[in-house]
């Protein structure tokens, strides 16, 4: 039977979740996902990475944390995606981290990916949307927009793989190091978390995921750009002029 509370010193799993505005489903979706996860007869924590939201997504996600031991809020205030992320990442305690999306919370890849983390197949998982057998459901301007930003990943920072952006799970402590030294947040730096593991030889491995979105993007794609090609500037140029 799985046990598991905010103050364990031997978790397994720990869920980080980035919300920005999501009052309309962030409730439903976190109950949904504490259901699932213990099926997975596993010690959890579901970290909800609250970044400067509008509307009532910080007190819900507080209301959460009270309501459920393996919940716990964790809040910035401002907008970033990027540093939300890598704010619950640090404040992970479990051994394995699942990076999650409050409109996917995918059970089926977090079953997939510890299969290949327990067997020490990997030491990082990636959900893959432009894998060759992934079903990637989303408007096609969504879809355009990930394969221009994968081409220009991989030409000008040399990644291998198929996707960076989005589920991911890993081995907390092998990671630690690859977390501190990425340098740019907001939307890139799930990207460059995933190209420095494969600069530092972690063993990376992509699965192919199933993706359907339950609401429009809370940011708009096109207001991302801006900020997007500003870090990816930033990135090349302390990768690959400074080789840092």
């Amino acid at each position: 039977m799985a046990s598991s509370s905010r103050d364990s010193k031997a978790l397994d799993l720990s869920v980080v979740i980035p919300c920005y505005n999501e009052e309309a489903i962030l409730w439903g979706a976190v109950v949904e996902l504490h259901e699932g996860l213990k099926t997975l007869n596993r010690s959890f924590e579901i970290l909800i990475s609250e970044n400067g939201s509008k509307d009532d997504t910080r007190a819900i996600a507080e209301k959460l944390s009270r309501a459920y031991p393996e919940v716990r809020a964790v809040t910035s205030d401002e907008p970033n995606y990027g540093k939300a992320l890598r704010r619950g990442i640090e404040a992970a305690k479990g051994r394995f981290v699942l990076c999650e999306e409050i409109d996917l919370c995918d059970l089926d890849f977090h079953k997939r990916a510890l299969t290949i983390l327990d067997a020490g197949e990997a030491d990082m998982v990636v959900g893959s949307k432009a894998h060759p057998q992934a079903h990637d459901e989303r408007p096609v301007t969504r879809r355009a927009a990930t394969m221009v930003m994968n081409g220009l990943l991989r030409v000008m920072l040399g990644f291998k793989g198929t996707d960076t952006h989005g589920l991911k799970a890993f081995d907390r402590v092998k990671l630690t190091n690859t977390v501190q030294r990425c340098v740019v947040d907001k939307d890139l730096f799930a990207s460059e978390l995933v190209i420095r593991a494969e600069r530092y030889g972690v063993r990376v491995v992509e699965i192919p995921i199933q993706i359907h979105e339950k609401r429009p993007p809370s940011i708009h794609l096109f207001k991302r750009v801006p900020n997007v090609l500003k870090n990816l500037a930033k990135l090349v140029y302390v990768v690959r002029i400074r080789n840092r």
